[in-house]
């Protein structure tokens, strides 16, 4: 693929992302009103000292130090990419507001169906290295220092911290729990989109046939490491076989497991993220 061409796959990409994020706030949020935290909450509590400041030029303003510490932290590129999105998503949302009157719902349903518009949106916007700024920035200059996080959950606190502080000024407790709602599920979409293709199970099987167990596994193009162990009752020196496989691949190995050694002790991990071959590549500032 040119780089053109793949320049355009991925800001196509980030455009259909934003509309999506544009759709799902303008439907969900707007017409409910239900603050989901972000820049945007930040400047609706300013504006209340400042009337006379209007809540978009707050927003722009408050973007600004995130975007330069974008552009120090992560580069040119993230940069560019972030605005365009930026920008993009506004016109959406005006866009979207301007040519339909969207009408409140059952609040439940506003938080849940909003939560995965603007998790999945806000996922796939990151995995092409774009976000709408805000506190979706913010989130993504935290991770540079708590790398143990994931995004969902650094986007999680920071909006939680603006819609907490929003309720007690504005007084407006039930908004917020609807927020807080809409924040939770988003953050569970961002993380599924983000870490699901790379997500897999890590398996520990003990057996007394782990030579007969690890060469099944190899068969099955796995690789497979043998860690030393010691039962802690009888005191024997016991291999423990580790091996990471996808999720469609650990059928076949519980199978394989089963017919050598039904005694076996397996044991079935969900793996948040596993890097190296045969599954995601190592990259300069990964989510």
């Amino acid at each position: 693929m040119s780089k053109f061409r793949e320049i355009a796959v991925r800001y196509g990409i980030i455009t259909v992302a934003c509309a999506a994020y544009a759709w799902g706030f303008a439907w969900c949020f707007d017409a409910n009103h239900i603050s989901v935290g972000g820049f945007t909450g930040i400047a609706q509590i300013f504006n209340y000292f400042l009337p006379w400041a209007p809540v978009g030029v707050l927003t722009i303003v408050l973007n600004v130090p995130l975007f330069f510490l974008g552009w120090k932290k992560l580069g040119k590129e993230t940069l560019i990419s972030s605005l365009f999105a930026m920008g993009i998503s506004s016109i959406f949302i005006d866009v979207f507001l301007a040519v339909h009157e969207f009408h409140a719902m059952d609040p439940i349903l506003a938080c849940i169906y909003g939560g995965l518009f603007l998790g999945v949106s806000g996922g796939v916007m990151l995995r092409q290295g774009a976000n709408t700024g805000g506190s979706e920035m913010a989130a993504r200059l935290l991770k540079l220092k708590f790398e143990g996080a994931s995004m969902g959950t650094l986007l999680l606190s920071v909006d939680l911290t603006v819609t907490v502080v929003y309720a007690f000024i504005f007084r407006d407790m039930t908004r917020a729990l609807y927020g807080v709602i809409a924040l939770y599920v988003a953050s569970l979409a961002m993380d599924k989109v983000i870490y699901g293709a790379n997500a897999a199970k890590v398996v520990q099987i003990i057996s007394e046939k782990q030579e007969e167990i690890t060469a099944r596994l190899l068969e099955l193009d796995r690789g497979v490491t043998l860690l030393q162990g010691r039962g802690a009752y009888s005191g024997e020196a016991k291999q423990v076989i580790l091996c990471a496989v996808s999720r469609s691949e650990m059928v076949e190995v519980k199978r394989a497991v089963r017919q050598i050694d039904p005694t076996a002790f397996v044991i079935v991990m969900d793996s948040y993220e596993i890097l190296g071959e045969g599954f995601a590549e190592h990259k300069e500032n990964s989510l």
